[in-house]
């Protein structure tokens, strides 16, 4: 056996024995008696092995044509162009194919295109050889020879439906429903071919974990139609990883709609008594203070905001800087909030504080602590029930003070305390004195004229001339009437 033989023989590869022999005389020849065939050989086994991509990951853009194996995850429609100075029309069929380590788009030209749409499906594991390049949507592989491989055996789950927790990297052609946690505005962007770009984001979740959804460019306006609360359909999307996770981006090709279907989204969260410096975590809480929006210059003249408000859940308290969009939440006193990605440093006056950057989301928790976003309910959802003559309890925030409440409750009582049900038929109400006695513990939420006192499900307006502050957890006793406690006793 000769130099070239051994060689040959140590190398992994497809090329064909005769094909690898003329390349090492062609090489012997260029380099003009340089180099031997041995050497020549050796030179020609370096560029092959350059060639082999060991995971779709290693692929890069500019490398000569590269091999790679990869299970088909998702097949485009085959689509006609006109080449320049041909009248034979040319077609391309893009497939994605993905590995344990990510995945890729594929352009296949012409005969391969009529070949992916008559004979290809999804699952099928393909040899690909072509050249990468930066396309449109990242890279792609444009293909020159693509073979199945009935043998070979490709670590990834293609679904009809998935769940966060079954996204990987490398899926394509991901449906997945959720429920919207938070929403980003629109951004542009300078491409290097110089184009303007377009990317929002929302983040969505379900009973398994949630994820950020990356809209690209005509689908970067969706993110404007949905709110906190909503549960939405994506279609057509892809995983991809940033900074350690795992992103669900879509592109031309992908929807998000709304959906009438029920998703329940439950986060874990940490304790404030177990966070620690330098963690990334989920916290909740009720809000006891909230800051007013500053403004900062940044170091390049842009200018930046920033707003704070502590929570306090029942092991202890934490302020949350809330910077960029995240200053512009709608939160208010006793809110109840789930803040989640959020990094825990070294606050002010040695105390814990937790960040909300532009990876957290901020989500208000409806009155009843179930789901995302704040309940909109209608204009009757506080009216007296005509039943029994009680406020209904819409839970966490119902403690504000409502514009015109004092003349709608004079117009709507007698002299005598009595109260108009709905067609305006006079109905007695209990004579306070005979009122019974309630006894409500809880977090003193709001100081002032009312007292409000939240015990993680209820909120209670309190009437008391004690003095107390923000945090303080306290027990009232008294008559209640109108919704208010008048507190005779506080301890």
């Amino acid at each position: 056996m000769g130099a070239i033989e051994d060689v040959y023989e140590d190398l992994e590869t497809d090329v064909e024995f005769e094909e690898f022999a003329a390349a090492v005389e062609d090489k012997v020849e260029q380099m003009g008696g340089l180099a031997d065939e041995e050497t020549a050989a050796m030179l020609i086994a370096h560029e092959l092995r350059d060639e082999e991509a060991d995971t779709i990951a290693d692929i890069e853009p500019g490398m000569n044509d590269v091999k790679f194996l990869g299970k088909v995850t998702s097949i485009g429609d085959v689509r006609t162009f006109e080449r320049d100075d041909e009248d034979e029309e040319g077609r391309v069929c893009n497939v994605d194919v993905a590995d344990a380590s990510g995945s890729v788009r594929v352009a296949l030209w012409d005969e391969m295109a009529t070949a992916a749409e008559e004979q290809l499906e999804v699952g099928q594991v393909l040899r690909v050889m072509g050249r990468p390049k930066e396309g449109y949507s990242g890279l792609e592989v444009s293909a020159d020879k693509v073979e199945p491989d009935e043998d070979a055996e490709v670590d990834v789950q293609v679904l009809d439906t998935y769940r966060v927790e079954d996204l990987s990297l490398g899926a394509s052609d991901v449906d997945l429903v959720g429920k919207v946690l938070d929403t980003d505005t629109v951004r542009t962007f300078d491409r290097d071919d110089g184009s303007k770009g377009r990317v929002a984001n929302l983040t969505v979740g379900d009973e398994t974990g949630r994820v950020r959804i990356t809209l690209w460019d005509d689908k970067a306006d969706l993110v404007e139609e949905f709110d906190s609360g909503e549960v939405v359909e994506v279609g057509d999307g892809y995983v991809r990883e940033r900074d350690g996770d795992l992103e669900l981006h879509v592109g031309d090709r992908g929807t998000v709609d709304r959906v009438d279907e029920d998703v329940e989204y439950v986060p874990e969260t940490t304790d404030v008594a177990e966070l620690e410096i330098g963690r990334t975590v989920d916290i909740s809480g009720g809000v006891i203070e909230t800051d007013p929006k500053r403004t900062f210059d940044r170091d390049d003249g842009s200018e930046g905001q920033v707003r704070n408000v502590r929570i306090k859940d029942d092991t202890g308290e934490i302020r949350v800087a809330l910077w960029g969009e995240k200053a512009d939440r709608d939160i208010e006193l006793a809110d109840r909030v789930v803040f989640t990605d959020v990094e825990i440093q070294d606050g002010w006056q040695d105390d814990l504080e937790a960040s909300a950057n532009w990876r957290s989301t901020v989500s208000v928790l409806d009155a009843d602590g179930d789901g995302a976003g704040r309940s909109n309910d209608g204009p009757d959802a506080d009216a007296t029930d005509a039943t029994n003559g009680t406020t209904a309890d819409t839970g966490l925030g119902a403690f504000a003070d409502s514009p015109g409440a004092d003349g709608e409750a004079e117009a709507a009582t007698g002299g005598d305390g009595a109260v108009a049900d709905g067609d305006g038929t006079a109905v007695a109400t209990a004579d306070p004195a005979t009122q019974d006695e309630v006894e409500f513990t809880g977090t003193v939420v709001q100081t002032g004229d009312p007292v409000v006192l939240d015990d993680g499900e209820r909120t209670k307006s309190v009437e008391t001339g004690a003095s107390l502050r923000l945090g303080e957890e306290i027990t009232v006793r008294g008559p209640e009437r109108d919704g208010t406690i008048h507190a005779e006793d506080v301890f």
